[in-house]
């Protein structure tokens, strides 16, 4: 893997369309947090990578099940259930987030799905209900499609590190409403409690995590305005800022609660997926060490496993 599979993608450049985008992934995303059966650290709220774009995967509902489905490669959105009933329309530059909200109910209720969410954004660039948003319908395919072909590039890295470990893992999903795609690890033991804490945090951060993933920078108050791979330990332990990162370019934030390695950095590697690893590996063994995880017990050798 070499940095063909990661094009330029200056957040100037594409800014409206991030924001449009994002608040489409909202709408479908509290789709699924409201219709699909609770899962521990709010597992059946994030979208994950397809071939073709972001699915929400099954969603159980009345006796069968549905998915929707972004297609980045045709630019529309599908849905379809598990009686064979299917629909879909058009996403294009000038489709208002409105719009789009009452295409999806729209569409959906042609297939007998009746949806109740809760139709405002949450930690968005926009905190216009979604029936009334005019102002946000940017959809600048060429953008569109260099995010999806990231997407698939580190979703595919991600998986490859998701193997190397024995306990407890999140899949590989993208949250909606921080517009990144994301693994966490878990060592097994509970955090201390959180009571001061919202109660998404709470059950986010109820066990011991390592947290590694990928956004595409933003414009909220100490984060990035670039693209960026991040790792995090919570709760963070004492002294982790001291640890050794790879590759070089590679650093701890001032506070030392998160480690970064610029999007930028890596598409200058010889090999993308070697410095990605080297990455979030050092990051793991960092918070790993220093919060005392059991690292041996913990790591998955596919060498020991026999073909045969």
């Amino acid at each position: 893997m070499d940095s063909s599979n990661f094009p330029e993608m200056p957040l100037d450049a594409w800014r409206p369309t991030k924001n449009t985008l994002h608040l489409y992934l909202q709408i479908v995303g509290k789709i699924r947090l409201a219709m699909h059966p609770r899962i521990n650290h709010w597992w059946h709220v994030p979208l994950y990578v397809s071939p073709r774009g972001l699915t929400t995967r099954s969603i159980p509902y009345i006796g069968g099940n549905f998915e929707i489905e972004f297609n980045f490669r045709d630019h529309q959105l599908e849905m379809r259930n598990s009686d064979g009933g299917f629909e879909d329309f058009a996403l294009f530059d000038g489709l208002t987030v409105a719009d789009f909200y009452s295409s999806v109910f729209a569409n959906l209720a042609k297939l007998g799905i009746e949806p109740h969410i809760w139709a405002r954004p949450y930690e968005a660039p926009s905190t216009t209900p979604f029936a009334e948003d005019r102002e946000n319908k940017s959809y600048d395919k060429k953008y569109i499609e260099r995010f999806h072909h990231i997407l698939v590039a580190v979703d595919d890295i991600l998986e490859e590190f998701r193997g190397r470990f024995t306990g407890k893992s999140t899949p590989v999903h993208l949250f909606w409403h921080s517009f990144d795609l994301a693994l966490t690890r878990f060592s097994g033991r509970p955090a201390p409690p959180m009571p001061e804490a919202n109660m998404v945090t709470r059950e986010a951060y109820s066990h011991e995590v390592i947290s590694f993933g990928f956004w595409f920078g933003d414009d909220k108050p100490n984060s990035v305005a670039a693209p960026a791979f991040y790792s995090y330990t919570a709760p963070k332990p004492d002294g982790l800022e001291n640890e050794p990162l790879k590759p070089e370019k590679a650093f701890w934030t001032p506070d030392g609660g998160m480690a970064l390695l610029m999007y930028d950095d890596v598409r200058e590697s010889p090999s993308t997926r070697d410095a990605i690893l080297d990455f979030l590996e050092s990051a793991y063994q960092a918070g790993g060490k220093r919060a005392d995880w059991p690292l041996t017990d913990l790591k998955w050798n596919p060498s020991e496993i026999s073909d045969k």
